[in-house]
């Protein structure tokens, strides 16, 4: 008797944890259903994919009669050329920051994640699935300007092999830690009504102070060392490294293209943002 009392008292068996394998599995499955869901979005796709390339075909027609310097061999370095590397790299913050805090903090407040909640899926997957559509965009987004600026405004592309691998490096490193800060991010928004209110004006004033849409070394210093605790203006240093003149460096803060400091400065802000993330992400908001 004591023994089926006991039996029948005893707490139910905890489902056994899934392994890295099937975390894994799920998180690459969900990559489709994010891609999809995306491009379902008009507004989003606008915003976040086809707005840059909007805004570099702006000032390059803007600014076709502007002197921005010429290459060594000569040659004016056009508008377009000038502005490509910081539409890439306003590209990847669009990509990745604004589009998962919006993203994330309007699924939590339709009631998606709370059904995801009571699913296999676990945040880890949850996160695999969102970064893998972030990648995916972001690296389409970087083609379709790179394509764009080549086609149609004849910007001349490196040719040295060392070049490219900075751009792969920068762009992974960049769109890997925006879209980290993005999760991080999404808790902030009280509602999904009210999270491009909240978003969208720290995106756009990281991309003034950080030379995407001025020229970096026009602003202030004290604005520059402001932007340059922020993963943008690096970011932006970066893709100017593989798209301008080597001369180019010379107007850079210290005369050179600082690679280093781009790794350090988003690698900084890629643990910040694993931290916040892990520290603040719920599938439910406490106060909700």
């Amino acid at each position: 008797m004591t023994t089926a009392t006991t039996a029948s008292v005893r707490p139910p068996a905890r489902p056994a944890s899934f392994g890295p394998a099937r975390t894994i599995r799920l998180g690459l499955s969900r990559v489709g259903h994010e891609l999809r869901a995306y491009f379902r979005q008009g507004d989003t796709v606008f915003f976040t994919f086809l707005f840059p390339l909007l805004m570099l075909t702006i000032f390059s027609v803007a600014f076709s009669n502007g002197d921005f310097g010429r290459t060594p061999e000569g040659d004016p370095v056009t508008a377009a050329q000038f502005y490509l590397p910081a539409m890439l790299a306003a590209g990847v913050l669009l990509s990745g920051l604004q589009n998962m805090a919006i993203d994330i903090a309007t699924e939590r407040s339709d009631g998606t994640l709370k059904r995801l909640a009571g699913t296999p899926l676990s945040p880890v997957s949850y996160f695999i699935g969102k970064i893998g559509q972030v990648l995916v965009t972001g690296l389409a987004q970087a083609a379709l300007l790179i394509v764009a600026a080549r086609v149609a405004f004849d910007v001349p592309l490196p040719t040295e092999p060392e070049h490219w691998a900075t751009f792969a490096w920068v762009f992974l490193l960049g769109v890997t830690t925006c879209a980290i800060l993005g999760i991080g991010l999404a808790g902030l928004p009280r509602s999904g009504k009210s999270a491009s209110a909240v978003i969208i004006p720290i995106v756009l004033v990281l991309q003034f102070i950080s030379g995407v849409y001025i020229q970096f070394t026009m602003l202030p210093e004290w604005l520059q060392n402001v932007a340059n605790l922020f993963p943008l203006a690096w970011l932006a240093h970066g893709m100017r490294s593989v798209f301008l003149p080597a001369d180019y460096a010379a107007l850079e803060a210290g005369g050179e293209w600082n690679l280093v400091g781009i790794a350090i400065a988003c690698g900084i802000w890629l643990v910040a943002g694993l931290v916040a993330t892990r520290l603040t992400f719920r599938w439910i908001r406490k106060d909700g």
